[in-house]
């Protein structure tokens, strides 16, 4: 198996790049903020994150290609990294610390592309998870402090935590019948929403989490952080990996049960 572990060690190095450039800027009372074609927001510090990202790999890995939220993708070639330099745009700029800079390494195999490395940087709340493939998933500080991680073992929904983002996707979807099912069958219900609760399965706090519509940087470094814990990533449709469009993640033991009430059109 390929060892991922230089390429962990620079996404360390990028996140500790994004995570001084946006904390600088967080909760300034000066941050520009524009609306993207999408409706969403961004701010001047997603703008430099992402550059500063870019700038820093262009050096160090000048022959992988690059996609990223706010500039699009870059090159081409068997390694390509993925970043979305302020995941939760929406709570950074109102100053709700709970918002990361996802950085993740996909690299192309007989199979298709596979995430081997992800790094999810939370700075405003303290927090880091990092994973690459076949080395397990941690939350530390420094790749030298650092804590295994596990997803849980629960395995009856009834018992379960289940953690989603917001109600309006699943209905403009037509599965929102199916997303109150089961909210009534879990043990609880919360609306973390973001790269929260993916890394919340990793540690194994909450037990199932999914999503009705998402773009690949959202999921990428969620996805190999969830999976080396011992957990599932797929789509709603049960495809592994980040690149469906939509997210489903769990401690591996509920995960076709959790399919079954949010899987299919």
């Amino acid at each position: 198996m390929p060892d991922y572990n230089d390429d962990l060690r620079l996404a360390h190095v990028l996140a500790d790049a994004a995570d001084a450039a946006t904390m600088e800027r967080f909760k300034a009372i000066d941050l520009k903020v524009e609306t993207k074609p999408d409706l969403t927001p961004v701010s001047e510090a997603d703008k430099a994150a992402e550059e500063l990202i870019r700038g820093q790999l262009a050096r160090a890995r000048p022959r992988d290609a690059v996609l990223g939220e706010e500039y699009g993708s870059d090159g081409h070639g068997t390694r390509r990294w993925i970043v979305d330099p302020i995941d939760g745009t929406k709570n950074y700029v109102r100053g709700v610390p709970v918002w990361a800079t996802l950085i993740a390494l996909a690299v192309r195999g007989e199979g298709g592309d596979e995430v081997v490395v992800g790094v999810v940087s939370a700075p405003a709340l303290g927090r880091r998870w990092w994973a690459a493939k076949g080395g397990g998933a941690y939350s530390g500080r420094s790749l030298s402090s650092a804590t295994r991680l596990h997803v849980s073992r629960v395995g009856r929904m009834a018992d379960a935590s289940f953690a989603y983002s917001s109600l309006s996707g699943w209905e403009e979807r037509g599965r929102l019948e199916g997303f109150l099912e089961l909210g009534r069958t879990c043990w609880r219900t919360r609306g973390y929403g973001d790269f929260w609760p993916y890394m919340m399965v990793a540690e194994g706090s909450v037990d199932v989490c999914a999503e009705p519509e998402l773009s690949l940087w959202d999921m990428a470094a969620n996805d190999v952080i969830v999976r080396e814990a011992g957990g599932r990533f797929t789509s709603l449709d049960g495809v592994d990996g980040p690149f469906g469009g939509d997210a489903a993640a769990s401690n591996g033991l509920l995960h076709e049960e959790l399919l079954g009430y949010l899987g299919g059109s």
